[in-house]
């Protein structure tokens, strides 16, 4: 897969959003005002209105966004990963690593605060993730070809709450819990193979 390095600083949204997300993941939406948003990206918790038009906004964004993150990652990776279904999965499985373990706030969040969002944001996180799942299907698919439809969405699920409870987990160092969960999400999936 392409990468591109990111040299640049982030921008104060990014900042702000970042800071909201681990503020959030902590101690939860309510329990948290603009004022000590602000405070940690260094402006006045009303200097956060020029950003955004409120908390709201801030949860919305991050959540549609992950969202919407996780997406287009998948489709990239799909589309430039060559090889067999064996390596577009092993690329999904990677793509999906790296957000459980760079983003675990988001994942906090999402868990914890979803509901919240209007009905409009949720109902696009649904649509985004049912998308995100429905890249991994066709893959599994054909890399577990006794495997039924139903049995390939329920595994890919069940990866994603193996990969997205890393929020919870022990600390190891980064390179060691990616090798674990490498093997973990390849092991789940290696359940599908007909005995």
């Amino acid at each position: 897969m392409t990468t591109t390095t990111r040299t640049t600083t982030p921008t104060r949204r990014e900042q702000i959003l970042k800071e909201a997300a681990r503020l959030f993941a902590e101690r939860g939406f309510h329990g948290v005002g603009v004022d000590e948003i602000g405070a940690a990206v260094g402006i006045s918790g009303p200097g956060l209105y020029r950003h955004f038009p409120g908390k709201d906004a801030m949860l919305a964004e991050l959540l549609v966004g992950i969202s919407e993150r996780l997406l287009t990652g998948g489709r990239i990776r799909v589309g430039e990963t060559t090889g067999d279904a064996e390596a577009v999965l092993a690329s999904l499985v990677d793509g999906h690593i790296d957000f459980a373990l760079d983003d675990r706030p988001l994942i906090t969040l999402h868990d914890r605060e979803l509901d919240r969002l209007k009905d409009e944001d949720r109902k696009r996180v649904r649509q985004l993730q049912r998308q995100y799942v429905e890249l991994w299907v066709p893959v599994v698919r054909e890399l577990y070809p006794d495997s039924s439809e139903g049995e390939a969405r329920t595994a890919v699920h069940a990866v994603f709450g193996l990969l997205n409870s890393t929020p919870h987990l022990a600390a190891l160092d980064r390179q060691s819990m990616e090798e674990l969960l490498r093997r973990l999400a390849h092991g789940a999936f290696g359940a599908l193979k007909a005995e």
